[in-house]
């Protein structure tokens, strides 16, 4: 009969006891490891409560919240200090735009689609909203996202009379996705209310009636620390 096992050799003996003082070695060179690269993971994370530099928007947020009420009760309220992606899209004349472009003013940044229905119906209110408070502190951006035919929305805007609105588009629709990884778009129509740090102020999945006074008394509220230097 053969035996597979091994022969033990006579050094096997003194290596032994060295082999049991390295496993506790190596095992705790991997946890301090471990450790150290958490630190300095951890360290270069924002802090658990977002980004502090964006903490005057969630102020702003909880002082207009109880004007979050009638047509724009669907409207959700920054609670987290949130910096938005800068978004890239096209202007009417095909020039490059970011939403970095609007920082100092209070944005309405709204995605839209001749495709998509409950847009097409609020648009005439971003209109409005756009005609009675749009100025050097706040501007409706409502981009475009439609893929195919980018003369089909401006026909449409233009048919419906809708000239107080700049034209903004992304054929890619990339803002969309960008807003989508942040949570931020979940549907069509959204809209997002961003300060002039380009941070969020709050945010609504859907349509709204941005002409009704209920918005409009929100969107000033907004305005009014704005001006303020809040």
């Amino acid at each position: 009969m053969t035996n597979d096992m091994p022969e033990t050799t006579p050094s096997e003996p003194t290596a032994k006891p060295a082999a049991r003082w390295r496993i506790p070695l190596v095992i705790g060179a991997v946890l301090a490891g471990a450790v150290l690269g958490y630190v300095g993971v951890s360290g270069l994370r924002h802090p658990a409560g977002g980004d502090v530099a964006c903490n005057s928007a969630v102020d702003l947020a909880k002082k207009i919240a109880p004007l979050a009420h009638g047509e724009v009760a669907a409207l959700t309220m920054a609670t987290t200090p949130l910096r938005l992606p800068d978004l890239a899209f096209e202007d009417a004349n095909g020039q490059p735009k970011k939403l970095s472009d609007w920082r100092g003013k209070i944005v309405l940044v709204n995605l839209w689609a001749t495709w998509c229905v409950p847009c097409r119906k609020e648009m005439p209110a971003l209109d409005s909203l756009q005609t009675k408070l749009g100025g050097k502190d706040f501007e409706v951006v409502a981009i475009n996202i439609d893929t195919r035919d980018p003369d089909k929305p401006k026909n449409f805007l233009r048919e419906a009379n809708l000239t107080n609105l700049g034209y903004f588009s992304d054929q890619k629709a990339k803002v969309f996705q960008d807003l989508k990884n942040i949570g931020k778009a979940l549907g069509m129509p959204t809209s997002v209310l961003v300060d002039g740090n380009g941070c969020e102020i709050a945010n609504i999945a859907g349509p709204a009636e941005w002409a009704s006074d209920d918005a409009i008394k929100l969107v000033k509220a907004a305005l009014q620390p704005a001006a303020a230097g809040f």
